[in-house]
């Protein structure tokens, strides 16, 4: 174990938990790369990513490099002689980065790869009404989300569930599968499996704006699980009279309104319900954030305000 030097790479909130478990359970990790602080509130004071703070808190040295393939940076990781790379919500690597270290460099993935390759695997899951996911660790290689998988855990997805709630279950699964992966690697006992090419892969791109439009020309069902899938961010949202509203939470109702209503045409009483017509039924939007206020719930809404 103690013959491992790692070099752990991530960002955001999701990295963190797999970071925090290396370090608690006595692994050498000898550098953490990040991405440069960044330009945050009113004041665009620069701040620095959860990764970085993680690393501070327990003195591990911190690179931020703006280009992962200038000559500068490549000779500052090589001097760790790493032997080991964890990658955890962090961007493309450079093959002259990946390929460094004697034992190679893993990912953990939000997926039961081969499945949802991609950006957005968690969002993707929900809004195609998946009823399971899990986490993946696999390793690096030149195409995207393709390596050979180390280990998999899955994970359900309940119908409660929003991005939000399945993103904080799947970062601490995933901090304990890499915490499992890198003990195996320094067992020198671990799987390497290659991925399956032979079934239909469904696929997890980045999520624009136009992406998280509803398309009110579909089920009850898909909207419900489009709506879970974009909750709380980046939110799906639809205009009405207008006017942009971000839909946060709604719920599919199979006889609601006048059946006499467009496709995406709505009904309200402007105090306790808007419904909004759908392919076979309708939706009753129960919380959303309406153009230049703040997010709640319809009723609240309609406490000072009429549609």
């Amino acid at each position: 174990m103690n013959d491992l030097r790692i070099i752990f790479m991530g960002t955001p909130e999701f990295a963190v938990p797999s970071l925090e478990i290396l370090i608690e359970h006595k692994f050498n990790v000898v550098a953490v790369i990040t991405a440069p602080d960044k330009p945050q509130g009113r004041g665009q004071k620069l701040m620095p990513s959860p990764v970085k703070e993680c690393a501070l808190k327990h003195n591990v040295p911190v690179l931020q490099p703006t280009n992962l393939k200038s000559l500068e940076f490549i000779e500052e990781l090589k001097s760790y002689r790493a032997n080991l790379q964890v990658v955890v919500a962090f961007r493309m690597l450079p093959e002259v980065v990946w390929a460094m270290p004697a034992f190679g460099t893993f990912n953990l993935h939000a997926s039961l790869l081969p499945q949802y390759r991609g950006a957005a695997p968690i969002n993707w899951a929900i809004i195609n009404g998946e009823r399971e996911t899990g986490v993946t660790t696999f390793f690096l290689k030149h195409e995207i989300d393709t390596g050979s998988i180390i280990f998999q855990e899955t994970e359900p997805i309940f119908e409660s569930d929003d991005v939000g709630s399945l993103y904080e279950r799947l970062m601490a699964r995933g901090g304990r599968l890499v915490l499992k992966t890198v003990q195996a690697i320094a067992q020198g006992n671990y799987p390497s499996v290659a991925q399956s090419e032979t079934i239909e892969i469904k696929h997890a791109p980045k999520i624009f704006k136009e992406t998280c439009e509803i398309n009110w020309n579909q089920s009850a069902k898909r909207i419900v699980d489009f709506v879970r899938g974009l909750s709380p961010y980046p939110a799906a949202w639809t205009t009405i009279n207008g006017k942009q509203y971000k839909i946060f939470r709604c719920s599919s109702k199979l006889a609601a309104g006048s059946s006499q209503l467009a496709l995406g045409g709505y009904e309200t009483d402007n105090k306790s319900y808007l419904y909004i017509k759908t392919a076979d039924g309708w939706i009753s939007i129960d919380e959303f954030q309406p153009e230049g206020k703040k997010r709640m719930k319809v009723e609240e809404f309609f406490r000072g305000n009429k549609i």
